[in-house]
């Protein structure tokens, strides 16, 4: 009779790789780290996320992005590109490619929120100093100028939404 635990998993040989892709494949969980600095996420995926089995982490966009100037400036400027440079209020392109370099090292992985559907719509510097004018469409760190952007399309007398409530402003202008 064979006397084998019908519940225990068949024993196998596996390869260094092998296994490595398998460890992975056991972690399920990610957390947004939303707004943190660099040098901080690294840290946290060092000194707990690492050893504790998470996945991954997703960062606030990573791009510069728009200074605005209203109090405590809002964490929603991070979604104003003004261009494509790794360099934002949570760090330099160096201190990112260390985060991601950290974090991968104990096996958790970067995520990042990437704006990618419209730029900056005020402001004149960028958190890393790029200069741009949304007047006119001009981001010269990209480059991007006027001709890389649609009309405005919506039917008002500025040409841009000035009714969030309104469904047929919102909808037009994004066509």
């Amino acid at each position: 009779t064979d006397t084998k635990d019908p519940n225990s998993a068949p024993t196998r040989n596996f390869s260094n790789s092998t296994l490595a892709i398998l460890e992975q494949l056991q972690r399920h969980v990610a957390v947004h780290l939303f707004e943190w600095k660099w040098n901080d996420i690294a840290a946290e995926c060092e000194r707990f996320l690492g050893p504790k089995g998470y996945s991954g982490v997703q960062v606030s966009p990573p791009n510069e992005h728009a200074i605005l100037d209203y109090a405590n400036r809002p964490w929603y400027e991070r979604y104003q590109p003004v261009s494509y440079k790794l360099i934002s209020r949570s760090g330099t392109e160096e201190e990112f490619i260390d985060m991601v370099n950290r974090c991968n090292a104990v096996g958790v992985r970067i995520y990042v929120d990437a704006v990618i559907n419209h730029m900056a719509a005020g402001g004149i510097v960028g958190s890393g100093g790029s200069s741009y004018s949304t007047s006119e469409k001009s981001y010269p760190a990209v480059p991007y100028s006027s001709w890389d952007f649609s009309d405005n399309m919506c039917n008002t007398a500025s040409g841009g939404i000035e009714n969030y409530d309104d469904i047929y402003q919102v909808d037009e202008s994004s066509s």
